[in-house]
């Protein structure tokens, strides 16, 4: 027989139980409830005109469990892939430039809270175009130039990327021009896709011209530059006059000659500017070298020593040395310094290397 202090713990019991349960039950919803990452419920969307000059707004969409939004604008290819973020481009609304030619835009947003972040993406635009029609390059897509700048190879072009009412036809035209990419000329008759280089491009660096033309105009863009066409045995001919060849390639028997020092300021007044020094390395043959590595040091030691740097195309490299707190300041006083040019991996005392010795005036 059951007592009334057992039907009463029993009762307690299953009470206690009972509010546990549902104690567990509120503490969980609350938990899942706090660790909710952002949700869109609506993507993200544009709006506006997918053509150059003309402004796109983006949406964020709709979201829950965002204490915060943030923005990106992202470029993609032709079929919305391979997109990447547009510099600078974090705000809702984008205007299009010639670099979004041929490309597709996506709006991104991303809703963060104490939990973490969420990021969705629109869908994308059309492909990007002009108002006119006529043919238009992007900017993130020119013409390219493949092969190497060397005489007898053969360089390929391809037309980059273009927008434009079709059809559109290609033209090409190959120019040769200086070691910057300025001075450009055309070359001959050079007008197909391909080029082959010969002797008179030696020194000189080439770029494509592509012409693009449809019912509605013209447009025309450039390749980048190449590097300097190099000719048999790595010469190269400057085109401010004469000929440049690897310190690799100087043949056994010559030596590099330290032809020239130059600095800057001269004569030293100031212990506090750095002086420059500019210095022109060739070999016995009368070749401007390239890649000699180059040492510099005042003797005795009264400026820094920079650390030994190869040689231009022209033959020549730049130093800034920075004089100490004991160098003179001298009236009809000179600084003297040790200078060598060599070829890395040559024995020190022994290769093709070549040395001087010159000197900087001072004055007060």
């Amino acid at each position: 027989m059951r007592t009334r202090s057992t039907v009463a713990r029993r009762r307690w019991l299953l009470s206690g139980a009972a509010a546990g349960v549902i104690a567990a039950l509120i503490t969980g919803s609350v938990i899942a409830a706090s660790a909710a990452l952002p949700v869109n419920t609506k993507e993200p969307s544009i709006k506006g005109s997918p053509l150059v000059g003309k402004d796109l707004t983006g949406n964020a969409g709709t979201w829950t469990g965002a204490a915060s939004l943030a923005y990106r604008w992202l470029r993609c290819d032709t079929s919305a892939a391979n997109c990447l973020p547009i510099a600078g481009a974090t705000n809702t609304k984008y205007k299009l430039t010639s670099a979004d030619l041929g490309a597709t835009i996506r709006f991104e947003a991303t809703g963060s809270n104490a939990e973490g972040t969420t990021t969705k993406s629109s869908n994308p635009t059309t492909v990007i175009t002009t108002t006119a029609g006529a043919p238009a390059n992007s900017v993130a897509a020119p013409p390219t130039i493949s092969g190497a700048a060397t005489v007898s190879s053969t360089l390929t072009a391809t037309t980059g990327t273009w927008v434009g009412d079709a059809p559109i036809q290609y033209s090409y035209r190959w120019q040769h021009c200086d070691a910057n990419g300025n001075a450009c000329k055309n070359i001959g008759q050079a007008t197909k896709g391909t080029y082959k280089l010969t002797d008179k491009e030696v020194g000189f660096t080439i770029r494509i011209q592509v012409i693009a033309k449809n019912s509605r105009g013209t447009g025309t863009a450039f390749s980048h530059q190449t590097a300097l066409v190099t000719g048999g045995g790595g010469v190269i001919n400057l085109p401010g006059g004469g000929k440049s060849v690897d310190v690799k390639d100087v043949p056994a028997g010559e030596r590099l000659i330290v032809q020239a020092v130059v600095f800057n300021p001269s004569p030293v007044r100031s212990r506090t500017k750095p002086i420059a020094v500019t210095i022109t390395v060739k070999d016995t043959r009368g070749y401007f070298i390239r890649n000699a590595l180059v040492f510099i040091r005042s003797t005795p030691l009264l400026t820094s020593t920079p650390t030994d740097a190869p040689t231009h195309t022209d033959g020549k490299v730049a130093y800034s040395i920075q004089p100490t707190s004991s160098f003179p300041l001298k009236n009809g006083y000179n600084v003297q310094f040790f200078v060598k040019a060599y070829r890395k991996g040559d024995p020190a005392l022994a290769g093709i290397s070549g040395s001087r010795l010159v000197q900087v005036a001072t004055a007060k």
